[in-house]
């Protein structure tokens, strides 16, 4: 004989039976709020797939929408399978065989469907993200190769002033405090044939001056408007092609920059400074006048090695600095822009995949509730933890499973009829043919 249940025991019944009504209630709708996450993310879903299909025709259209019915289908199956079978799970080994089997089927649903629900959400900010990041990459080459540019007709100075020396000499050569001798002889020739030199190239300097304020100038103008673009209201897509146009202009810009630079011009010029020096036939009347200017030319190509060294250093100076990296602009979908931006719109990416995979926490609530139920109701014997309802539903089909039992049927004894003349009637199958 079963002894009665102690008054613990009791009490966690009762617990057990209270979890079980919850349950019982919660399964009523926990099936419609898994189809309805699954419907919001397969629309998501098709605004990701969307963005990712160039052609707007109708089986572009199609394709997403099977694509976005396959994700709400797949979502909907693998939390129905895993709310059902998970709590249920009374070993370890099964429980963590399904906990693996979870943890890979989210992985596949953030693949397949998360990303690009993030896309939808945050697909236009992300390009927008680029277009801001492109910007930043051309602002940053136009100003390298304005800054290379200016140091390059920085130069200017140093020639005019190598071209001022040599006007000088040539000046006191012709008055005759250089060589000794007055006049314009072939000290005076070498002299202003170099300052002539450094005179021309002085001049381009000068004139490519304005070139490169323009260019700049203009190319300060197209980042205005590339700005613009990128924080201006509308289609995101059509601002970007509007956006690659103003992007091929800067990029010519930029390349007309690097190409206004002096300083590959002056280390020309500086090398061929000493190297390229015509000494004219010395003209003096005497050997003693000849001698004079043999070693005034002489020393005027010491001083040209000199200046020509100290304008090769200059160029080098600035042929070293460096240069803008070519910047292209390359239009990008908002599916990776968001993948390429992941950083910068985590709160995106956090509810694009909570809509994914919202349904593991009512696994885990499951989980938690059919272990308190199995906690409270212990060792008990099923049959001691029946309710009165449960108990008349049990007997009712008792009932309804085994047939009546046949009901016996009485004889009742027929007594014969006594005769009233005295004599002794004769058996009755004696007189049954009398009439």
């Amino acid at each position: 004989m079963t002894q009665p249940p102690t008054a613990a025991e009791t009490r966690g019944l009762q617990s057990a039976r209270e979890i079980e009504g919850h349950l019982t209630a919660l399964e009523t709708f926990t099936p419609m709020a898994l189809g309805v996450l699954s419907v919001a993310s397969g629309i998501y879903t098709y605004l990701g797939v969307s963005s990712l299909l160039n052609d707007s025709g109708a089986m572009s259209f199609f394709a997403a929408i099977a694509y976005s019915l396959a994700v709400s289908v797949a979502i909907f199956v693998f939390w129905s399978y895993l709310i059902r079978l998970l709590p249920a799970m009374r070993s370890a080994a099964s429980r963590l065989g399904l906990f693996l089997s979870m943890a890979l089927g989210s992985v596949a649903i953030i693949a397949m469907s998360s990303w690009l629900n993030a896309a939808a959400l945050a697909g236009s900010a992300a390009v927008e993200q680029h277009l801001a990041k492109t910007v930043q990459q051309y602002q940053i080459g136009l100003e390298q190769a304005n800054r290379v540019t200016v140091a390059a007709q920085g130069l200017g100075l140093d020639v005019a002033r190598t071209r001022q020396s040599f006007q000088d000499l040539s000046a006191q050569e012709a008055t005759g405090n250089l060589s000794g001798t007055a006049g314009r002889g072939a000290v005076f020739r070498v002299l202003i044939q170099k300052a002539d030199e450094l005179a021309g190239l002085e001049a381009q300097i000068t004139t490519q001056g304005p070139l490169v304020d323009a260019a700049f100038a203009e190319g300060n103008q197209i980042l205005s408007r590339m700005r613009a673009l990128t924080a201006s209201a509308g289609d995101v897509e059509q601002r970007s092609v509007e956006f690659a146009e103003e992007s091929v202009r800067l990029a010519g810009l930029i390349a007309q920059l690097r190409q206004l630079s002096v300083a590959p011009l002056v280390a020309r010029a500086a090398q061929d400074l000493s190297a390229s020096v015509v000494v004219p036939e010395l003209d003096g009347s005497t050997d003693s006048i000849r001698n004079d200017q043999r070693s005034t030319i002489d020393a005027v190509l010491t001083l040209l090695a000199q200046r020509a060294t100290t304008l090769k250093v200059a160029a080098d100076e600035v042929l070293a600095m460096p240069t803008p990296d070519d910047t292209t602009y390359a239009p990008i979908s908002t599916a990776d822009a968001v993948l390429r931006y992941a950083g910068d719109f985590i709160p995106s990416w956090a509810g694009a995949i909570a809509i994914d995979l919202l349904p593991a926490v009512l696994v885990l609530i499951m989980m938690v509730a059919q272990s308190a139920i199995r906690s409270d109701r212990g060792t008990t014997a099923p049959e001691e933890t029946m309710t009165l309802a449960e108990i008349r539903a049990a007997v009712m089909a008792l009932r309804a499973l085994d047939p009546p039992a046949s009901v016996p049927v009485r004889v009742a004894a027929v007594e014969p009829l006594a005769d009233t003349s005295g004599a002794d009637s004769p058996p009755p199958h004696l007189v049954s043919g009398r009439r």
